[in-house]
């Protein structure tokens, strides 16, 4: 990996773009699945920001750190706010790593590897996820999605 301001960077093209998405999604949008089975689009959208909080305090403990649960939402404005924090927090706790907690091996899901390949398989994770998602919005109508990751002129310092 990278400087980790480079990681949070490549990360945050991503993420930024789950924003836009859940900001193009209407209250009807909160409840769309494609099939009988799948994750509602709020609880996919909830899954993508408290997945990678998992995986990044997981490298943070050292540890397997269970997910917090996020179910407490009725609209796509609790999901957006829900999203909002865990992208803030996210974001604090990778620019926190350090290069040790890098390369400290940690188990998870019966596998032992260092701190990196964690983060990397977390975006990687996201990644897969985003593009769900993408498909879960045009499927409620939407026409005008944004493009897959944000230019980095674009990302808030």
């Amino acid at each position: 990996m990278s400087t980790m301001d480079e990681v949070v960077d490549g990360w945050l093209k991503h993420r930024l773009v789950v924003h836009d998405l859940l900001a193009s999604v209407d209250d009807q949008g909160i409840d769309f699945k494609p099939w009988e089975g799948a994750k509602p689009l709020g609880e996919l959208a909830v899954h993508i920001a408290t997945s990678m909080d998992m995986f990044v305090k997981t490298v943070l403990n050292g540890e397997f750190t269970m997910p917090q649960k996020e179910d407490d939402f009725k609209t796509i404005g609790d999901v957006r706010e829900i999203v909002h924090k865990y992208t803030t927090a996210t974001t604090r706790d990778l620019k926190s790593l350090s290069k040790s907690q890098l390369t400290e091996e940690v188990e998870f899901n019966k596998d032992i590897a260092p701190g990196s390949f964690w983060l990397s398989n977390a975006i990687d994770h996201e990644i897969h996820h985003k593009g769900q998602l993408f498909t879960y919005v045009r499927m409620t109508g939407v026409e005008n999605v944004p493009f897959f990751m944000k230019h980095p002129s674009e990302l808030k310092k």
